[in-house]
């Protein structure tokens, strides 16, 4: 399962061990429940995975949307992220033998990225207002 924050572009990532909506929902809630009080809205593909997304969105207390069907630019950067994530575990890769570790270790590396949308900051910097230590000169 991967979640990204529009704004900051904060990318959330855990394994599941079936595309089953009960494993996905509770994914889904243990990456989000820590941040529920910067959260309002979802946005999810239709698959069948998310069949319990009235659930996710009541236990998040926040508004579930899904996109039209077959309208992959509806969840533009979502799409991007995947990419992103496919440049550590391209398609094909045996994900049964990655770990949470390894997860944790792609999250952190997307999360510590700078990008040039967000002012050269990183999407960690951004989502918690994290001030970057800066020399200054006179």
């Amino acid at each position: 399962v991967s979640l990204t924050e529009r704004t900051s572009r904060l990318s959330l990532i855990s394994k599941v061990r079936t595309k089953g909506a009960d494993e996905v929902e509770e994914a889904v809630l243990g990456l989000l429940e820590p941040l529920t009080e910067h959260l309002h809205t979802l946005t999810s593909d239709n698959g069948k995975e998310f069949a319990r997304h009235q659930s996710i969105a009541q236990a998040l207390n926040a508004d579930f949307y899904f996109p039209h069907p077959y309208a992959s630019w509806e969840r533009g950067f979502d799409e991007n992220t995947n990419g992103l994530i496919r440049e550590y575990f391209p398609k094909g890769y045996d994900f049964t033998s990655i770990t949470h570790q390894d997860f944790q270790t792609v999250m952190d590396k997307l999360n510590n990225r700078s990008g040039k949308c967000l002012g050269m900051n990183t999407p960690n910097e951004v989502f918690f207002n994290i001030n970057p230590i800066v020399a200054l000169g006179s």
